[in-house]
């Protein structure tokens, strides 16, 4: 999961084009939308992509996304939860 998760952190930065971003600068628990990362809906599409092309992973119910990307954690157990 350890490894995941830095893989994410640096999937999301080079995804968002966050140039000014480390991985170290995403806290694990910290929300990616609003007052955390601060992402839009914009950058919520490009998670989407992502998902599905690097994970295999397709979202079928857009109302989870928010629980899905809440945190770099929580798309964590998404997808070693749902990864085929």
């Amino acid at each position: 999961m350890e490894e995941l998760i830095e893989k994410l952190k640096v999937q999301i930065i080079e995804q968002l084009n966050l140039e000014d971003m480390e991985p170290e600068d995403i806290d694990l628990e910290e929300p990616l939308f609003g007052d955390g990362l601060g992402l839009d809906s914009i950058d919520a599409l490009e998670l989407i992509v992502l998902l599905e092309k690097e994970y295999g992973i397709k979202i079928q119910n857009p109302k989870d996304g928010q629980k899905i990307f809440y945190s770099i954690k929580t798309m964590a157990e998404y997808i070693t939860a749902n990864q085929k």
